[in-house]
């Protein structure tokens, strides 16, 4: 890798720290960087670095490749008990105390081919060991926490300049892993600023997908790589006869949108692969059905998208759902046919779709990528 120095620059320059352990940590780093630049232009250098991928020992170097296993069942379930059983401050401080004679090595060489002005971290697992190898004299050490609510220990370190989170319930969590309340400020969990624009109007969008403009649209999806029951819950959907359409989005997974665009179906239906036009497409429906990753989430609330959940990881997206349910966005339907009952209940009653989609609009927090970009500017002396 080429060796950066950039003391000698002018413009304050910003170090993000993230790895590919689920998409969020690189869809949030990307979505803050994104937002510095459109807030202050090139007023200041914005770096990422995976740190697993690019400075871990060969052991941890693994762990991208290996977590899309560890989070699929039944593997799973072992990951949920794993983060419970781990989460907590005595079991943090073990963990990294455990890891840190093997990783010192590798975060020495990371701050010695990154030296910075601000130091922002989108992922649990490197906050000690960094804030460790820094030591007292080093610049200001931002933490982004990019799970909704069901935050792991790991987040939280007391040495933090500054704790980030995206909802009251993370706070809660910060302050009970001892965290001060002048550390943690909640904003929000930042996504990219095309899901934080106001929509265009429904019909125009329709017109130009080619969807029905007399009908709700539901829009079903498996994340990037379409995974998950999307097959079952399409057929169950179709079996329903509902008086809708169904947008079936199969991401990467090719031969589901082949088998899937194979099938003959009852209703208006239109399969997708992977999609860069996700805004749209939730501007232009009435339900989301998905699994409950923290950034469709926030997503989908932009949107004033109702939600229906029908999986989630153990442990870090088990609050995610109790946050949907219990402020009104969305529904946990973890079964196909639990699915298509609140389906029916929402097209026959679009009053109460209306409710979860006012809902929504109220939890919505489209500014969090641009109020985190001023907040991480304001530690480098820069305002907007």
């Amino acid at each position: 890798m080429l060796k950066m120095n950039l003391h000698h620059l002018k413009s304050p320059h910003i170090l993000f720290l993230f790895s590919d352990t689920g998409g969020g940590h690189r869809s949030a780093t990307e979505a803050i960087i994104e937002a510095i630049h459109l807030e202050f232009g090139e007023q200041i250098i914005t770096e990422k670095v995976d740190f697993f991928k690019e400075y871990a020992p060969p052991f941890f170097r693994k762990m991208p490749d290996w977590y899309p296993h560890m989070v699929r069942p039944p593997q799973s379930y072992a990951y949920g008990l794993g983060f419970h059983l781990s989460d907590g401050p005595a079991q943090a401080r073990f963990m990294n105390d455990t890891a840190w004679p093997y990783v010192r090595k590798a975060a020495r060489k990371l701050v010695e081919d990154h030296p910075s002005d601000l130091i922002v971290c989108l992922h649990p697992v490197a906050n000690a060991p960094m804030l460790r190898i820094l030591g007292d004299r080093r610049p200001p050490f931002v933490t982004v926490v990019t799970d909704l609510v069901t935050t792991h220990a790991l987040w939280f370190h007391p040495r933090a300049d500054l704790c980030i989170v995206p909802t009251e319930g993370a706070r809660e969590r910060a302050m009970h892993y001892g965290m001060r309340p002048e550390q943690v400020k909640v904003i929000g969990l930042p996504v990219a600023d095309r899901f934080c624009q106001p929509p265009c109007e429904r019909g125009a969008i329709r017109s130009r997908l080619g969807w029905p403009q007399d009908r709700p649209v539901i829009v079903l999806v498996g994340g990037g790589e379409g995974m998950g029951p999307l097959e079952e819950i399409a057929a169950a959907i179709a079996d329903a006869h509902l008086l809708a359409a169904l947008v079936i989005i199969t991401g990467r997974n090719d031969k589901l949108r082949e088998r899937l665009a194979e099938r003959s179906w009852p209703m208006p239906t239109f399969i997708d692969g992977f999609v860069r036009e996700m805004p749209d497409y939730m501007a232009a429906a009435e339900i989301l059905v998905t699994k409950a990753g923290p950034g469709t989430i926030s997503e989908a609330l932009n949107a004033g998208l109702p939600l229906i959940l029908y999986s989630r990881l153990p442990g870090q997206e088990e609050g995610n759902v109790t946050y949907v349910v219990e402020e009104g966005a969305g529904v946990w339907a973890p079964h196909p046919d639990l699915i298509v009952s609140v389906l029916q209940n929402w097209i026959e009653h679009p009053e109460q779709r209306a409710k979860a989609a006012a809902a929504c609009r109220r939890l919505a927090r489209p500014r969090a990528a641009r109020q985190i970009a001023r907040a991480l500017a304001s530690k480098i002396g820069l305002d907007a």
